[in-house]
């Protein structure tokens, strides 16, 4: 019973701060027009995109090392590992506000815009203060409390939703100087839960990660070139058609993504879930238990979609005059987003059904696994984006994320079939003995 409450108190916090973005975006589009809002997206997607560019993924390494010294009892190396991925994930985004504050006093030339420089300023706050997040979930995962993260993660969200909510009644830079503001409340918060799980682990020296350290070292570079690369597909598409187009069709383009992200954070929790779980499984070799629960996922997930995409797709018109466009031109700017967002549904439905593919390399130890699949996703979406944004605009943009994505999955299908019967040791990761060879 603890168990099923965990994850379902998980999956509540999780779909409550859904829920909470959701009505982030919904508001300032309605507070802000077309024009306007087509600037604060140029400017949250642009932060976004090079938060996760240039962070260094060492949550990843940190759960996936965290669980085998946890299961060895080496709380001296885990003590080290916890302080060493604190340092590296601030110097990330401390590198992302560096290159947005560089990128402030040509903002407005790249997205056609005026008024662009000091929003974009102001935004290049956001990598630094919500750097240190990763390594407090990850002290909550390692306890298995992610129900705790789901509602950490609410709380965040809540704060951004009223920061934007009272911003954007003002104005763009006035959003954007509301989320920062609730980017630090949150952080805050979630830091401090992360400390008081930190402090129940046994207390112990700091020891040197040793004869680890290289494969902790490659861990982390692979898993932050898969972070890296996953941005160029959530962040540089929108960016890629504004660009070509207008802000104003990144914020048609930025609605049109809202499928999407509901179906990403659909499956949110039973990925955390999974993550955990599957990690320390992995991490005791009791293999068949993942394959099985990926099994499990994938069939549940793909009856979901099965009855959930269908009346979306017919009534997605209204669905979105509805939700984003109520006003006097709300049906000509609703089918402006349109048909980009039935094709970015379809996108959205099959990454749901795959989306085992986000937590399963880092359970198995191989994150490099999500720098090939994303990588090819990528190589096969700026080139569309660009090209089918100039020839159809927002709709073109969709149908390149479509393609992209359907190209990933037939990757992973692969992947997983291979994974599946080669030797179980030639999957599993790094031992902690350090005579041991990586596979």
């Amino acid at each position: 019973m603890p168990l099923v409450w965990r994850r379902s108190a998980a999956a509540a916090g999780i779909y409550l701060s859904v829920g909470f973005g959701f009505l982030a975006t919904v508001l300032t589009k309605r507070q802000l027009d077309n024009v306007h809002f087509g600037f604060l997206s140029a400017v949250i997607v642009t932060a976004g995109f090079f938060q996760t560019l240039l962070d260094f993924t060492a949550e990843e390494a940190l759960v996936k090392y965290g669980f085998d010294y946890t299961t060895a009892g080496d709380w001296g190396r885990l003590r080290r590992l916890f302080r060493a991925a604190l340092a590296v994930k601030a110097a990330g985004g401390l590198l992302a506000a560096i290159v947005l504050a560089a990128l402030a006093p040509f903002a407005d030339r790249i997205f056609h815009g005026h008024g662009l420089q000091a929003p974009f300023l102001i935004a290049a706050l956001l990598p630094f203060a919500q750097s240190p997040e990763g390594v407090s979930s990850a002290a909550l995962i390692l306890h298995g409390r992610y129900d705790v993260r789901g509602w950490m993660l609410a709380s965040s969200m809540a704060l951004r939703l009223a920061g934007l909510a009272i911003g954007a009644h003002y104005g763009v830079t006035e959003a954007v100087v509301g989320l920062v503001v609730s980017q630090l409340a949150a952080t805050a918060i979630l830091g401090g839960a992360g400390v008081a799980a930190f402090r129940r682990f046994p207390h112990a020296e700091r020891t040197q990660l040793g004869p680890h350290r290289r494969g902790i070292l490659n861990f982390v570079v692979q898993s932050s070139l898969a972070t890296g690369v996953v941005s160029l597909r959530g962040t540089l598409s929108p960016i890629l058609l504004g660009i070509v187009s207008n802000s104003t069709s990144l914020g048609f383009f930025r609605v049109a993504q809202a499928p999407m992200n509901g179906f990403a954070s659909l499956s949110s929790p039973v990925r955390l879930i999974l993550l955990t779980e599957q990690t320390r499984d992995w991490s005791k070799g009791a293999f068949e238990n993942v394959f099985a629960g990926l099994r499990r996922y994938t069939i549940g997930a793909t009856a979901l979609m099965a009855v959930v995409v269908p009346p979306l797709y017919v009534f997605m018109p209204d669905l979105l005059r509805i939700v984003f466009y109520p006003g006097k031109h709300g049906a000509a700017d609703a089918a402006s987003a349109a048909g980009a967002a039935r094709l970015i549904l379809i996108a959205g439905a099959l990454q749901v059904i795959w989306g085992w593919s986000k937590s399963f390399p880092v359970s198995i130890g191989r994150p490099g696994l999500r720098v090939l699949a994303h990588g090819v996703e990528s190589i096969v979406l700026i080139p569309l984006v660009i090209v089918f944004g100039l020839a159809w605009g927002v709709t073109g943009a969709g149908g390149a994320v479509l393609v992209s994505t359907v190209v990933f999955c037939a990757l992973w299908s692969v992947l997983l079939v291979r994974i599946r019967r080669a030797p179980r040791t030639a999957a599993a990761v790094p031992p902690l003995d350090p005579e041991a060879t990586t596979p």
